[in-house]
This record gives structure tokens, sequence and C-alpha cells, in this order.
């Protein structure tokens, strides 16, 4: 098993139906990496504070109650032990101030969540061959 393999995927979702369709698309794609959920911003962070190994996706809701999206990614990127760790926007959201607000802070992919399952299957198929067997991502200091 190689490392990215073993690296886990932060989800930063305050929805739990959302969480629990991603993670069964993850599983349908045969995903091995160890996922972790954060119900908010706040316990984003908590769990970075503290996650190890650091995960090698976070995967980020921007509409959440409390520290949204947006202020959650800007305190990632700012934070010198986070900011290499690729985060992908995944939101309902396709409103361009969002988009740009997003790259602005440091995000790297901003994708709109699919209404449909089928959709949704399908967007993390791709997230999971583009970053997991694609892209390298960097290894943990």
């Amino acid at each position: 098993m190689q490392q990215r393999d073993m690296q886990p995927i932060l989800i930063v979702e305050d929805s739990e139906d959302d969480f629990e369709a991603t993670m069964r698309a993850f599983k349908r794609t045969n995903l091995r990496n160890p996922i972790r959920w954060a119900a908010s911003g706040q316990e984003a962070l908590d769990v970075l504070a503290t996650m190890t190994p650091k995960p090698g996706l976070i995967l980020l809701d921007l509409n959440m109650p409390g520290l949204d999206g947006r202020k959650t990614l800007e305190a990632i990127k700012s934070n010198v032990h986070w900011r290499k760790i690729p985060v992908v926007i995944l939101t309902t959201s396709d409103d361009e101030r969002d988009i740009e607000g997003c790259y602005t802070l440091g995000a790297n992919t901003y994708v709109q969540k699919p209404v449909d399952l089928d959709g949704l299957f399908a967007a993390i198929q791709r997230l999971k061959e583009y970053w997991f067997e694609i892209a390298i991502l960097p290894l943990e200091d």
C-alpha cells in the first residue's frame, strides 16, 4: 500500500446526510484512506491541531453555522503547519463571489455539489482519481 493510501481525508460538513452520502460515494470508489469527520469549522481546526498524521486532503463545505467554510479555509491556509494540505471546497454554491473568494484564500479546487446521488458519486470518483491517483500530495514534514 502506498503512503498516499494511508493519508487520512478530513471531511468538514455540518450535514450528517451529506457526510453519509459522501462516505457512500467514497466506498463505491474503493477509496481506502481513513476518513475523519468534523461537523463544523471549529471542530475541523480542533481536529487538525491534534490529528496525526495530518490529512492528505480536506473536503470543506462553505455554508456552515458558526465558523463557516470561508473562515475555516482562511485559518487552515494561514497556519504554517496546515497550509500545504490541499483543500477542496465541496459546496452547493455556484456564486462567483464564493468561487473567487475561496481561490483568493488558497483553496486548491472548488466543486459544486451535485444535487443527485449519481452526480455526487461521479464527482467523488473524479476527485479520488485526481487527488489520489494523478496528483502527488506533499508528505508530512
